[in-house]
């Protein structure tokens, strides 16, 4: 059944997502507002994956760059539909719903603010059920859909259209193209059909937002712990708590990349981030590493801390839950497991069991 997202359920909407995006994604706040100006009085119809017609032409829309650079370049509406609109030029067809590349941070609100100034649907779904800092870490790449052609756009007025021969060719030439202009632009790709978008794309992704968003806050109201609704919600576990001592985080190449240091009773837990945590590791174990989540949150508010946002002093509780299950097969696991980031551990699933399938 198709639901509607108004400027009313954003905030909701944009908490749940900053809990999904695993330190990544973008600046919520950011994308809220922007989701906000879009929608003005009106509505977003968000209709669930299993709802397409098979000759849908879905396209997705998202902010490519490092999230650290939003504090000062804030994205606008323009650039998201001047995306769209060269992807569909170079398509020769109009698209007739979008999606959310992924569902942390920024981009589960930008595909918001594309489908309100287009007047499509929004589908319930996103390509990763998480947030990863590469274009081609999608599960659409696992069932051979293709990036490209892939619209660009920044606050400039430039835009682009990218066609490459695969989805890491894709990643490589947009990125040199983002940091070119300011370390941030919108881009707009993966165009398939229904048939395809229900295959590959994970459902329930948008409404997961918003039961996060709902149960945080309600856990707030009644002065319960949010962190533990957030870890019943996901199925996932805590994994430390403590107090942040030492932040090293630097813009690189497009990314914001670094470590996290965090104190406590058990010891200390070290993040390793590429935009998103991607490595934790307690006093030189390894405790979980992605495709699997890894999420910051505040220890008694709940509210999730992106990479950006990590501070000397805060004390947070560190949370792991699971991936999409498509992450663990050997094609997930080479797209986007630690081997894959340079670091030198197996695959470790949030239960604390090494994942079987080698990278």
């Amino acid at each position: 059944m198709s639901w509607h997202i108004t400027a009313d359920s954003i905030p909701g909407l944009a908490l749940g997502a900053a809990v999904l995006g695993t330190g990544g994604g973008g600046d919520p706040y950011v994308g809220a507002l922007l989701a906000r100006q879009a929608i003005g009085d009106g509505s977003v119809e968000v209709v669930p994956l299993a709802s397409l017609p098979d000759d849908a032409v879905v396209v997705n829309a998202a902010m490519m760059g490092a999230p650290t650079v939003m504090v000062e370049k804030l994205p606008n509406v323009d650039e998201v539909v001047a995306a769209i609109e060269a992807l569909a030029a170079q398509l020769d067809r109009r698209p007739t719903h979008i999606a959310c590349a992924e569902v942390g941070g920024v981009n589960s609100t930008i595909p918001v603010a594309a489908a309100a100034m287009l007047g499509l649907p929004l589908l319930d779904g996103d390509g990763m059920g998480r947030a990863f800092p590469e274009l081609q870490m999608v599960l659409p790449t696992l069932y051979g859909i293709t990036a490209s052609p892939l619209g660009i756009a920044d606050d400039k007025g430039n835009t682009a259209v990218l066609s490459t021969v695969d989805n890491l060719w894709t990643e490589r030439i947009a990125r040199v193209a983002a940091v070119e202009m300011g370390c941030s632009v919108m881009i707009s790709g993966f165009a398939m059909s229904g048939a395809q978008a229900r295959e590959s794309l994970v459902a329930g992704s948008l409404s997961l937002c918003v039961e996060l968003g709902d149960a945080i806050e309600r856990a707030r109201s009644a002065n319960v712990d949010p962190v533990a609704a957030v870890v019943d919600r996901l199925g996932g576990r805590e994994l430390f708590a403590g107090k942040v001592v030492d932040v090293a985080r630097a813009t690189t190449t497009g990314f914001a990349r670094g470590s996290a240091r965090i104190t406590g009773d058990a010891g200390a837990l070290t993040l390793s981030f590429q935009n998103e945590h991607l490595v934790a590791t307690l006093n030189d174990e390894v405790l979980v590493t992605t495709p699997d989540l890894i999420v910051v949150l505040e220890h008694d508010s709940g509210a999730p801390i992106t990479t950006e946002g990590l501070r000397y002093g805060q004390r947070v509780r560190v949370v792991a839950a699971p991936a999409d299950e498509r992450w663990h097969s050997e094609g997930g696991i080479a797209l986007a497991g630690p081997a894959y980031f340079g670091y030198d551990c197996p695959p470790t699933r949030f239960d604390g069991s090494i994942q079987e399938v080698a990278a």
